[in-house]
């Protein structure tokens, strides 16, 4: 083992290293010099620290390679802006891209250390909301792999979304302080800073921190390096994370003259920027905490951009062949004022070659059609924080409009609907148009996404700028969601395949002529069962709930959203128990149900319908009739490493979001590559994903996007209460409080969405059709062989899917980058 370490330490530009125990090991001497105690006697949190910052010594020198050979080569870059980084735990994802895996644990067992222990005492870096984040997480990993001259840029926030605590039945948010220990992985680079200048500050009044217009001020952004592993080692790219200070930490008269609290305001204000992610923005202050997190990002990562690009490039008119910008939805939109305002103010360009180069240099990712997603900033608060780039986004509103008549002439709707201001009431600027406006691309994520982006979300701006607009399906990458996450399925892959896939999953298309080889399909099946078992030997020490692996694992694990429509789920869970309560010698498989998912703050229905899946899982467990037949299972604080946990388990995957509202989705490919069969809508990324496998290989249902525009002028879910038995029973059962004896009337905002309020997102419209897939997957499962056949088909399909596909995509078709590889 020594030997095959050391050969690998080599590509790494490392000394070989010994295996005595001694200090000269990387791992002791780590735990001797930075925590000051013999190895003997460290803690399990003292031995993931060290052993992160070993490995941490193993890739720095090819990190400074990688960084070197840009310099030296001067490639085009890419610089992917996201408000969000859901990048889960380092240490097993680093450990198995450096190709070090086996090694690694094998060293640290002759040091008498559990490696899988060690890797659960690393937190999520919870930096991320959802699927946003996580696609950005997987695109710096894809670009790595590749070889592609990227680097993220992201805040450092030092608590995520939120943990999740269930407290009878309902959701409590904690604080999620991922940072309360040293992070092993970061290096903070103070040398780098930037100062980001805002035209008002930041005062203590009344113990509340409150703005003051006019007042000019400004905040350090202190950079924080992550290394980003490719997978094989060749490329180590950089993930940096901002957060925010202040240039004087205190003040010294206050302080002096007693005024203790004033003293600190500034840093205080300062630090609360980047303290949590997406603050609440039920309210108005926690959007203008966002939007100043917005700008903040923006700020930092340009100027930190232009400094590169001016250290290799003296002509401004070489930016756009040599800087990329990316922008991961609406979040970092302000990039195109701020871009223009560093070509116009600070590199003293006219106003027609700064517009051009600032277009060709950006690009923007739209990554929803909900329209109060689309993000929309109160005119006011640029003229309070940033009036320059409020003149620079009034001048390129007014130089857009004058295009906008001369082509479309006495079309004044059209003129208001591209406007990038908003008016009526309180002014707005439309951050989206803004994004499309300022940059040379705007690509959905999704093919029915980019189709409904173009011809309803932004009509009109497709119109004007056709060319423009392109569709990148999303993708996961199947380091983490196939290779670690699911070892067993893995190595039977690789057994029928070899290991190519773990870097061109198309490759997973030669399982399509083994699907009806009877050894293939045996390994297919012991890889699923280990799996769930060990899920469920894994959620009983935990949790100490028991699930029965031989039970169909059906799971629904997204955040939650009236549009993802768990409420849907939950109906068709309440339709199946009534049966047996009704019949309780019907035939009906074994079935576990799986939810997981967070609700924002101040979503209250949503938060309603986590109560609801709650206490529905209560109450069947409490029913000796359906009890081992039935069985729900709300999972509290889904996450990364949850994830990785259950979807390796799952049988089925639903994805059920009404048709036209789910951008991509990109947990549906996770299930899909790990051999869970879909039971889905027509939406997103799963309309491709069945094409892939074959519409056969899915159990599909409901209304088509197209369906559900057509009818929304005259829907009525009474109809469905009226004239579908099933559907009337479960909706009266809710409705009897039979679900919440003890709570009368705490799920009427369910009933009344449903019914009263018009149940917008179609749950009753599709229920029918959903108990029908259903039916036809359960009588499926019933044939082992037919079922592991979908299986396989499934897994087969799914090579389409990988990031590092998406990435090509983008690298050739919007940011026209090459690899650039490290010697």
């Amino acid at each position: 083992m020594k030997d095959r370490l050391n050969d690998l330490l080599e590509q790494y530009g490392c000394g070989p290293i010994q295996f005595t125990g001694t200090r000269d090991a990387l791992y002791e001497r780590h735990l001797i010099f930075d925590h000051v105690i013999d190895p003997k006697k460290a803690d399990p949190r003292e031995q993931f620290e060290a052993a992160a910052r070993a490995l941490r010594d193993v890739i720095s020198q090819r990190w400074l390679k990688t960084e070197r050979t840009y310099e030296q080569k001067n490639p085009k870059r890419v610089y992917y802006l996201s408000l969000e980084f859901l990048l889960g735990r380092s240490l097993a994802n680093n450990v198995t891209n450096s190709l070090l895996g086996s090694l690694a644990f094998e060293a640290m067992k002759m040091r008498g250390v559990d490696p899988l222990a060690l890797v659960e005492m690393e937190p999520d870096a919870g930096l991320g909301n959802g699927g946003l984040g996580r696609l950005a997480a997987c695109f710096i990993d894809s670009m790595a792999t590749l070889q592609i001259p990227g680097m993220g840029y992201g805040l450092r926030y030092e608590y995520g979304i939120f943990k999740q605590a269930i407290e009878d039945g309902w959701q409590c948010e904690q604080p999620d302080n991922w940072l309360r220990r040293p992070d092993p992985w970061e290096v903070p680079r103070l040398e780098e800073a930037v100062e980001v200048k805002f035209n008002c500050s930041v005062e203590m009044r009344e113990g509340d921190l409150r703005l003051v217009p006019g007042r000019p001020s400004s905040l350090i952004g202190i950079p924080f390096d992550r290394p980003v592993v490719g997978y094989g080692g060749k490329t180590i790219n950089t993930l940096r994370l901002w957060a925010a200070s202040v240039p004087k930490y205190f003040d010294f008269q206050r302080f002096s003259s007693g005024d203790f609290t004033a003293a600190f305001a500034g840093t205080l204000g300062a630090e609360s920027l980047t303290r949590v992610l997406y603050p609440d923005d039920s309210t108005v202050r926690g959007q203008g905490l966002r939007f100043m997190q917005e700008y903040f990002l923006v700020a930092c990562s340009l100027a930190d951009l232009v400094r590169r690009f001016r250290r290799g490039n003296t002509d401004w008119n070489a930016l756009p062949g040599k800087v990329a910008i990316q922008l991961n939805d609406t979040h970092p939109a302000m990039a195109v004022p701020e871009l223009m305002r560093i070509l116009l103010d600070d590199a003293h360009l006219g106003w027609d070659q700064a517009w051009d180069l600032t277009q060709r240099s950006l690009a923007y990712t739209n990554h929803t059609l909900l329209p109060e997603a689309l993000e929309k900033w109160p005119h006011q608060w640029f003229e309070i924080m940033l009036p320059r780039h409020l003149e620079i986004i009034h001048e390129i509103n007014r130089r857009l409009l004058d295009a906008v008549r001369t082509r479309f002439p006495g079309d004044e709707g059209r003129l208001a609907r591209i406007s990038l201001v908003e008016e009526g009431g309180a002014r707005k600027i439309r951050m989206a148009n803004l994004a499309i406006v300022g940059s040379h691309s705007t690509n959905g994520v999704a093919a029915i996404h980019s189709g409904l982006l173009r011809s309803m979300t932004v009509k009109d701006l497709a119109e004007m700028y056709p060319e423009r607009f392109n569709n990148k399906t999303n993708g996961v990458t199947p380091r983490r969601w196939l290779l670690l996450a699911n070892p067993a399925l893995s190595h039977t892959i690789t057994e029928a395949i070899g290991d190519g896939w773990i870097t061109d999953l198309s490759q997973l298309g030669k399982l399509k002529k083994l699907a009806d080889e009877k050894a293939v399909r045996a390994a297919f099946r012991k890889a699923k069962r280990e799996a769930k078992a060990s899920f469920a030997q894994w959620l009983k020490t935990t949790s100490g709930q028991t699930v029965d692996p031989d039970t169909i694992f059906d799971c629904h694990v997204k955040r939650i959203h009236e549009y993802k429509r768990q409420l849907l789920n939950a109906l068709r869970v309440v339709v199946l128990y009534n049966r047996l309560r009704d019949n309780p010698d019907l035939k009906m498989v074994p079935r576990t149900f799986f939810f997981a998912g967070k609700a924002a703050p101040a979503y209250h229905l949503a938060k309603v319908v986590i109560k609801f899946l709650n206490n529905l899982a209560g109450t069947i467990d409490g029913d000796p009739v359906v009890r081992g037949r039935l069985k729900v299972v709300f999972l509290p604080e889904y996450c990364v490493s949850l994830a990785e946990r259950l979807i390796p388990a799952s049988d089925v995957s639903n994805q059920i979001s009404t048709a036209g509202y789910e951008a991509s989705g990109t947990s549906n490919m996770k299930f899909m590559m790990n051999g869970a069969l879909t039971l889905g809508t027509r939406d997103g990324a799963t309309i491709e994903m069945a094409e892939e496998a074959g519409e056969e290989n899915f159990f599909l249902f409901g209304l088509t996007a197209e369906q559900v525009a057509g009818i929304r002028g005259w829907y009525s879910p009474h109809w469905h209460y009226e004239h579908e038995a099933e559907t009337r029973a479960a909706l009266d059962l809710i409705s009897s409080d039979y679900f919440s004896r003890n709570e009368p009337g705490v799920f009427a905002p369910l009933l009344h969405a449903l019914l009263t309020g018009g149940d917008h997102y179609m749950h009753l419209a599709d229920l029918t059709s959903y108990l029908e897939a259903d039916r036809r997957l359960c009588d499926l499962y019933a044939d082992p062989d037919g079922w592991t056949r979908k299986v396989i088909l499934n897994v087969a399909g799914s090579g389409e899917f990988s990031s590092d596909r998406t990435i090509a995509e983008y690298a050739s078709d919007i940011w026209n980058v090459k690899a650039c590889p490290v010697d």
